[in-house]
């Protein structure tokens, strides 16, 4: 069921090194992704897969996870994920970066709940210099880096709870299990 999907999709920051990604893994998240809709269906998204542990490197020392934990190092070492899929707009379809940024939710979402029926997991990075990235990676000067996932099988706890007090960040406890304040459902639904 797709809810059980949803639910089973988290941030996750800490991977199981010992399990690799595979490029067809990689390419069935892709597949997944080119069947998304698309703002009038223009498609200027592509789609950069690594799942080799030297290009996985280069990506990971380019990105900057769990802004709202600043005090902490995370992935924790040795529990980085073991793939990335940057995704990309092709500037040569359309130079409007602004414009699609609901198909790249859309596509994100929708490739990280195939990982999740895939019994593997990933996280949304968007706190990376798209410079950098696009020069590390030696991409086309078309290409535009708009978002990174990061991609492994799990390996932490992370538990859904209530809002309280409005406080919707998120925060570990001293045994590490990440915990993610969720709104009730009559806190978001308006009806009359």
């Amino acid at each position: 069921m797709l809810i059980d999907l949803v639910r089973r999709n988290r941030s996750y920051r800490g991977y199981d090194r010992s399990r690799a990604v595979t490029r067809d893994e990689l390419l069935a998240m892709a597949e997944a992704a080119r069947l998304c809709p698309s703002s009038v269906n223009v498609q200027p998204l592509k789609y950069f897969l690594a799942w080799e542990p030297e290009t996985v490197s280069v990506i990971q020392s380019e990105t900057k996870w769990a802004r709202g934990l600043p005090e902490m190092t995370l992935p924790h070492p040795g529990k980085e994920p073991t793939a990335f899929i940057v995704i990309c707009q092709d500037t040569e379809i359309d130079e409007n970066l602004s414009r699609y940024q609901k198909d790249v939710g859309i596509v994100a979402q929708t490739m990280l709940l195939a990982a999740v029926e895939m019994g593997l997991g990933g996280c949304m990075i968007g706190n990376f210099s798209a410079g950098s990235v696009h020069q590390a990676l030696g991409l086309a000067e078309n290409l535009r880096p708009l978002l990174i996932l990061a991609v492994g099988k799990p390996d932490e706890e992370v538990i859904l709870t209530d809002v309280t007090d409005g406080k919707t960040g998120y925060y570990r406890d001293g045994e590490d299990r990440h915990y993610v304040p969720k709104r009730a459902l009559e806190d978001i639904v308006l009806m009359k």
